[in-house]
């Protein structure tokens, strides 16, 4: 029989294994992502009920109610509504400021963009303050009627969870931009219901051209369907969006669905000009930055007194749309002013996404475009209903350079997989179109151009070359004698160069190694300095190379445990240091490479 103790032996050995870890993590950050989809989804729909729905007397369509034909025709934007519902967003807009630009101000505007700009820039580092002050400025921003969405706030919740676990456990740098990717998975799978699109959306995003971040997408997986299973078992299992049983089987509609792809292009390239010309106007605003998403709010409660639609998420109409109870000049009306909007709420400073209204925009868009084929080419259009749906996945991926996932998402928020060959037309013509033109700013255009991913092409060119090549690049190391004492060692080495100072016995051999960081942490500490000998400062476990070893392991080790330099040993003595190695010298020498292969290949 198998003892308890072996059964340990070998959980532990198996959790000491880095992919083993992620995936075990991977369920953990799924567990609080869906946590605080939960908490977010109910704080949110409760501060709404209150401000505009008790306070303001305003109610708009249901999303997930299928229409009947008894429902209304929608025919006009005229809603009923107290006098002071102007104010509403503003006071919505004074909390979040507030909150955001005291506490925490990386948290402003649409949560996504600081997710990938922390994925790409910052190591997958984001402060444990970020997810919450997020969560609570997003609230009330999108409770107050705000027009922003769900996604960009459980976004960077997630991916702050993620972020914190992976920095509270001392894992590599890598495996926390992973685990921040799995947060976010696992906030806008639960959040949309949306499992798979939700871990599409995290590693797909990160990129303007078609690319995927492919070593998170296992965790980002398991991280989704553990938060939706976990939303789903307490809010239900239906769909955001219900629609009538679309379906394809009318070739000749793709000229018309391609059509409306480049409508959604052009579209989507002026949403992103206005979103982000208005931040430039917001910041040229002489108000303190706190008080400008109160500006935002008010022009947004403005806005609305004429046209009511804008304000909160908006899915109703869109559901409103999906059954073809709504006319075709509200619907265009609708999307250009959410456009407005949108931009006034987020660009502003207000804490909330951005994709909740594009998808409305984007539906709006469709939806006119399907009435007006059906007037047009009555021939040729088969729903014009189904244009509803096909142009909020359109708009969206054109704007934030994510077809797949887009168009998984979609299909998925709605529980509709009739249109997939359409949808996968107009996704793609709108991307192909506006590639260049994003509502992410921080994405960049593929793993090449990405922080996260140099040292991946540093190791390209290094390959096939060993660390002896770069022997005379190395510095002579200077040596501490074990025993020698704290004073004597701050005298050596106070001229003399590197980082890193190899500890030795009385035979030569290296026993140990200390940094400048470690001397300085010692000299923190209440002990004599002349109590302190050479042997107490250092570590025992060595990082070192060969010179037969070759240059891409060499990197790997110095970039996974964040090294500015490392021994080289003599192979047949592995105590015996030659030389140390810097990273510098490396990515100087891998500079030199990359220069002789240009030259060769403009020969």
């Amino acid at each position: 029989m198998i003892s308890f103790s072996h059964y340990l032996k070998t959980l532990r050995t198996r959790f000491s294994d880095s992919g083993f870890r992620l995936l075990f993590l991977a369920v953990l950050v799924g567990i609080v992502a869906g946590c605080g989809a939960l908490f977010f989804y109910y704080a949110t729909n409760a501060v709404d009920h209150l401000t505009l729905g008790t306070l303001g007397n305003f109610h708009p369509p249901h999303e997930g109610v299928a229409a009947t034909a008894e429902s209304p025709f929608i025919d006009s934007l005229h809603l009923n509504f107290r006098w002071f519902l102007f104010l509403i967003p503003a006071f919505g807009g004074v909390i979040s400021g507030w909150l955001v630009y005291t506490y925490a101000p990386e948290a402003e505007g649409h949560g996504t963009d600081g997710a990938i700009e922390a994925f790409h820039r910052k190591g997958g580092l984001i402060r444990s303050r970020v997810p919450l002050i997020k969560t609570i400025a997003s609230i009330a921003t999108i409770g107050t009627g705000g027009s922003a969405g769900r996604e960009g706030p459980i976004a960077q919740i997630g991916a702050g969870f993620g972020s914190f676990v992976a920095t509270k456990l001392g894992m590599s740098i890598k495996d926390r931009r992973i685990l921040l990717l799995a947060g976010m998975a696992g906030g806008i799978g639960a959040t949309f219901r949306s499992p798979l699109g939700g871990a599409l959306f995290a590693v797909e995003v990160l990129y303007r051209d078609p690319e995927f971040e492919h070593e998170g997408l296992i965790p980002c997986i398991i991280a989704s369907i553990v938060a939706y299973s976990l939303f789903g078992a307490v809010t239900g299992w239906s769909p955001l969006l219900a629609t009538p049983r679309f379906h394809f089987d009318h070739p000749r509609e793709l000229i018309l669905f391609g059509v409306l792809g480049l409508v959604c292009a052009i579209l989507g390239k002026f949403y992103v000009k206005i979103f982000y010309g208005m931040r430039d106007l917001f910041r040229r605003l002489p108000l303190p930055n706190w008080q400008k998403p109160a500006v935002g709010g008010l022009l947004v409660g403005i806005l609305a007194m004429f046209i009511p639609q804008v304000l909160g998420s908006g899915y109703g109409w869109v559901q409103a749309a999906l059954y073809g109870k709504m006319a075709l000049w509200v619907m265009l009306v609708i999307a250009l002013a959410k456009i407005i909007a949108t931009s006034l709420t987020i660009s502003s400073g207000g804490s909330g996404g951005v994709f909740a209204p594009s998808l409305v925009i984007g539906a709006m868009i469709g939806g006119a475009f399907g009435a007006s084929a059906e007037i047009l080419f009555p021939v040729l259009t088969q729903d014009p209903r189904a244009y509803v749906l096909i142009g909020m996945a359109g708009f969206f991926a054109g704007v934030a350079n994510a077809p797949i996932a887009t168009l998984i998402m979609v299909s998925e928020l709605t529980g509709n997989y009739g249109l997939l060959a359409p949808l996968m037309l107009v996704c793609v013509v709108a991307m192909l179109t506006t590639r260049k033109n994003s509502i992410y700013e921080k994405q960049v255009a593929g793993r090449f151009d990405s922080p996260a991913h140099l040292g991946d092409f540093v190791i390209d060119v290094l390959e096939g070359i060993t660390v002896s090549a770069l022997a005379g690049k190395g510095r002579p190391p200077v040596c501490i004698p074990s025993n020698m004492t704290l004073p004597d060692i701050l005298h050596k080495i106070a001229t003399a160069k590197g980082a890193y100072y190899p500890v030795i016995n009385d035979k030569g051999l290296m026993t140990g190694i200390f940094s400048v960081n470690d001397i300085r942490r010692i000299l923190n500490e209440d002990i004599p300095p002349g109590l302190i000998i050479a042997q107490d400062i250092a570590t025992q476990q060595v990082m070192t190379a060969s010179p037969d070893e070759h240059l891409p392991i060499v990197m790997k080790r110095l970039t996974q445990r964040n090294l500015d330099e490392i021994p080289v040993v003599d192979p047949n003595e592995p105590q015996k240091v030659l030389y140390m190695l810097s990273r510098r010298s490396l990515l100087a020498y891998y500079a030199e490479q990359v220069e002789k292969t240009r030259e060769v290949m403009a020969l």
